[in-house]
């Protein structure tokens, strides 16, 4: 859940700098920016899920740019609907569509990265601190 949130976060900060830019309107670009990152995040919850759980996405989990690339879709799409259904926009819509996924499918992949060279760090402690704590102290010495 720490992912989703701080991905959330990320998302917010960016839309709401996008829609503000291109709208001019504080309110429309409020809502915008409340709107279309919470439904992403709802997408972004099931699109891990469904990589976490889908064995042939599983198998790629380490391929970021095809994770990234499938989540792009997914949040060009809601880009799309909520900001045309607030503007009536088509124009404005498809401008936010095409910047707003892009500049967080950006963010996405080094928020990813990171997240992926967490969980190796968590691993590689919990490893180390159960080699430590079964190893007789005798096998741990050094031979010359």
């Amino acid at each position: 859940m720490k992912k989703t949130l701080t991905f959330a976060a990320l998302h917010f900060t960016i839309a709401f700098s996008v829609a503000y830019m291109l709208t001019g309107d504080l309110l429309i670009g409020s809502l915008i920016a409340m709107i279309e990152p919470s439904v992403n995040t709802v997408a972004f919850y099931f699109h891990e899920k469904a990589w976490a759980s889908v064995p042939a996405l599983k198998a790629r989990q380490t391929q970021t740019q095809w994770k990234t690339a499938s989540f792009a879709t997914v949040h060009f799409t809601v880009a799309f609907s909520v900001v045309y259904l607030l503007t009536g926009d088509a124009f404005i819509g498809g401008v936010m569509a095409m910047l707003e996924p892009a500049l967080n499918s950006v963010a996405y992949y080094f928020h990813e990265k990171v997240w992926l060279r967490h969980s190796n760090t968590e691993h590689t402690r919990t490893a180390e601190h159960t080699v430590h704590n079964t190893t007789p102290n005798f096998c741990l010495h050094q031979h010359a």
